[in-house]
């Protein structure tokens, strides 16, 4: 409808680095126009004259310059949102949305797929090179595993998992373990493991990461009771805007030395330091629930994840709250990812609430629950997959510069 297109124009012209430069009022003008423009995101409302938005969106990610979407539609219904994730839709709006909605997920799309252009971009050349072979003598000399929990979407469970994980794997392997909490805007790792508030963080190590060295970082690293060390997260957020991605590749590159398992958790996000934290990972551990919403936003991030070069041993899915009701089927996932789901943990919340609520890892607590009983199989996988030695991290993300260019219908 023209009037939505003027709403949506005067509303975005409001935000001094996104830019409407074109209009359409039907998918097949849509279409000429984004060939034309070349846009950086595209609002496309799925009910239109002629053909619909879904099907137009199918045409604008198949072919270049495979320009991002994202729709709007006013049906809800869980069917709807299936067929925009299969058209390949990076965000679906459900009407009426709000302006601070609508502008998030513009500029979530927008970093999403920037970091994908220039990983991309920079993969090429990299893979041109030479080997080198005193890289490969680095290498060798690196004998930690860092394990990478990620999930796109948040409450998941990703924390608790991670770090009864780490707990798990220790336990397993009597071999040292450190848990890093790389969530460093909101870490919850002291909280879920009852540590003191007055504990030292890696923002004690502001201002001289370039001089850390092991024995350095071992000073800042918290003992737990249940034998692995901890990296706590900063007490605040500013604290973490001055932690860049390079610091946490020295960082992880450090603890490779003395533990022989790094579990590191993460937080939903594209930012540089999060980009390098899975650069410099063997295992990534996609954590997703079976509910569509989670479903969606893995398979952007499996999309991004083979453009980065990510191959199908480091990223690996797991399933958490697997029994529970009202998701989709396993088989389902599987099928819309074209990937296995080789981990499975069951829901039991009851036992991960007094697990955190008393400080103690439920691994420890509850052993004997099936939850309990997941983690520890997902850590034998790990400790027999383990390798002799890590291989080495890739090069951080680009920077981000620039503004966006939009396209609205």
């Amino acid at each position: 409808m023209p009037s939505t297109v003027d709403n949506l124009t005067k509303l975005l012209s409001f935000e001094a680095d996104m830019e409407v430069v074109g209009t359409a009022l039907n998918a097949e003008a849509a279409i000429t126009e984004v060939r034309r423009l070349q846009p950086d995101v595209v609002l496309m409302d799925v009910n239109m004259p002629g053909q619909d938005g879904i099907k137009a969106t199918q045409v604008m990610t198949a072919e270049p310059p495979y320009v991002p979407v994202i729709l709007m539609s006013v049906q809800e219904d869980r069917e709807y949102l299936r067929r925009a994730m299969q058209a390949g839709a990076r965000e679906f709006l459900v009407k009426p949305f709000s302006a601070d909605e609508l502008i998030n997920a513009i500029r979530h799309v927008h970093e999403l797929e920037k970091v994908k252009r220039a990983r991309y971009a920079a993969a090429a050349p990299a893979a041109a090179a030479p080997v080198n072979p005193l890289a490969l003598a680095g290498a060798g000399r690196q004998t930690g595993e860092i394990i990478t929990f990620f999930s796109p979407k948040g409450g998941v469970g990703r924390t608790t998992i991670a770090t009864n994980l780490a707990v798990a794997l220790h336990q397993l392997s009597q071999k040292p373990v450190v848990l890093v909490d790389g969530s460093l805007p909101f870490g919850d790792i002291a909280v879920i493991l009852n540590m003191s508030p007055k504990a030292k963080t890696i923002a004690d190590l502001i201002g001289s990461f370039e001089n850390t060295d092991s024995d350095v970082l071992e000073s800042v690293l918290v003992s737990h009771s249940t034998g692995i060390k901890v990296l706590l997260a900063p007490p605040t957020p500013e604290s973490a805007e001055l932690i860049t991605g390079a610091n946490m590749k020295h960082i992880l590159e450090l603890l490779r030395e003395r533990y022989a398992y790094i579990v590191v958790d993460t937080w939903p996000s594209f930012q540089e330091q999060v980009i390098t934290m899975l650069d410099v990972a063997d295992v990534i551990l996609t954590l997703m629930t079976l509910e569509i919403t989670s479903l969606k936003n893995v398979r952007v991030f499996m999309e991004i994840a083979e453009k980065l070069g990510y191959g199908s041993d480091k990223v690996q899915l797991v399933a958490n709250r697997n029994d529970s009701s009202g998701g989709i089927k396993a088989s389902d996932v599987e099928a819309s990812l074209g990937r296995k789901i080789p981990h499975t943990i069951v829901s039991d919340g009851r036992t991960l609430v007094l697990a955190v609520n008393r400080g103690v890892p439920f691994v420890i607590s509850h052993r004997e629950s099936q939850v309990a009983k997941d983690i520890f199989t997902l850590a034998q996988r790990i400790t027999a997959d383990a390798p002799e030695a890590a291989s080495a991290g890739a090069p951080k993300a680009a920077a981000r510069t620039g503004g966006m260019r939009l396209f609205a219908r």
